[in-house]
């Protein structure tokens, strides 16, 4: 696999889980790229475990099934339209236990950077103060799990948790 799309708010899919290997052809290009997403399409047709990262970066995924591939909720009013259209239609979303939601810094889209459980967080003490739930009870693979985020702009990480 050569030239694999990379995702400025999304940066490692692969190792996040939410792009998995696959001989499958993509439902939108019909190649098979090898690398299948696996994280929410919100779409009225069904969409699971069928699209390349290609079709996602180029939007043409979002296009066809006129998807998106991640909630946005609460969106400073200083982030640009164009950030919000990127997150939302060219950038791997990622799954979660109940809604998940994207997470903004600096008048721009943070990074997901994947699950996290209490451990992984104390050291980002900044992220870890943003959880409004007992941390210690956290896990990346567990029933409460954290999401981390890095701000593109400062460093700062952010972080939200959910549970089943």
């Amino acid at each position: 696999m050569t030239d694999v799309p990379t995702f400025r708010y999304h940066p490692d899919p692969v190792g996040t889980g939410e792009v998995i290997t696959s001989d499958a052809p993509c439902r939108c290009c019909g190649r098979h790229r090898g690398l299948m997403y696996t994280g929410p399409v919100y779409s009225e047709d069904e969409v699971v475990e069928e699209l390349c990262l290609w079709c996602i970066s180029d939007g043409s995924a979002a296009t066809l099934f006129e998807a998106e591939l991640t909630a946005v909720l609460d969106v400073p009013d200083d982030v640009p339209q164009p950030v919000l259209t990127e997150v939302l239609t060219r950038t791997p979303g990622f799954s979660g236990w109940q809604q998940e939601h994207w997470m903004f810094h600096c008048a721009d889209a943070a990074a997901y950077l994947g699950k996290v459980g209490y451990e992984d967080l104390l050291v980002v003490p900044e992220a870890l103060e943003m959880i409004n739930q007992p941390a210690t009870a956290l896990s990346a693979t567990g029933e409460a799990t954290g999401y981390l985020f890095r701000c593109l702009h400062c460093g700062t990480h952010l972080a939200y948790a959910d549970h089943v």
